[in-house]
């Protein structure tokens, strides 16, 4: 399974956001990496450099290569409806991020691994795609292998101060999931305008 396997602190810098989760290296060095990093930011973009940050800021959060993004912005392009926020969903319901919002991974890439390494069952059966994509009323559970069990269980530790998602009921006894509807706008609070996004790929 193609995915991203470079600096994650140097990326998060580029675009001047944590885009991987929480990172001390970008903490500590906040500003875009390079000889000049600290004056970058001071140069003006034109509109297009601005668009192409906004979709690789996207890419990077939800960890899809651009080949595969591509792919989600037609499949979003030929749905009724805004194309941006239809964009967001897909990304939104693929199975790795399900399971980040669930709690049962710290971050995407974790989440990614469990998925991939057949932790999780969907509907009772095992997943291991990460870009499956979940639909309402799909239960995302733990398998019942006490590696599995005991895995979670420390992420879900780790992720007990985040706050849960409305369109996800989870119950973190049981290690489950229930989608219960298609996340809204709202729910979703992306690091980016994906209007942007729309106009790049519509040139």
């Amino acid at each position: 399974m193609a995915r991203y396997t470079g600096p994650r602190a140097k990326i998060s810098r580029r675009f001047g956001v944590s885009l991987f989760g929480p990172s001390k290296a970008f903490e500590r060095r906040n500003f875009p990496p390079g000889q000049h990093g600290v004056r970058a930011g001071r140069k003006k973009k034109s509109e297009y450099s601005v668009a192409l940050g906004e979709k690789q800021k996207l890419r990077f959060q939800y960890g899809v290569l651009e080949k595969q993004f591509r792919g989600y912005y037609e499949e979003a392009a030929r749905r009724r409806g805004v194309t941006g926020v239809i964009l967001l969903q897909l990304l939104e319901l693929r199975l790795d991020n399900v399971v980040y919002r669930a709690g049962f991974g710290n971050t995407r890439q974790a989440a990614r691994q469990i998925v991939n390494h057949g932790h999780i069952l969907v509907n009772g059966r095992t997943v291991d795609i990460a870009s499956f994509q979940v639909k309402p009323g799909d239960v995302i559970k733990v398998g019942g292998k006490p590696s599995s069990q005991q895995l979670v269980i420390r992420m879900t530790d780790l992720t007990q101060a985040s706050p849960g998602v409305d369109w996800l009921d989870t119950n973190k006894d049981k290690l489950e999931a229930t989608v219960s509807r298609v996340p809204d706008r709202a729910d979703i609070d992306p690091l980016v305008n994906e209007q942007l996004i729309v106009e790049l790929y519509s040139r």
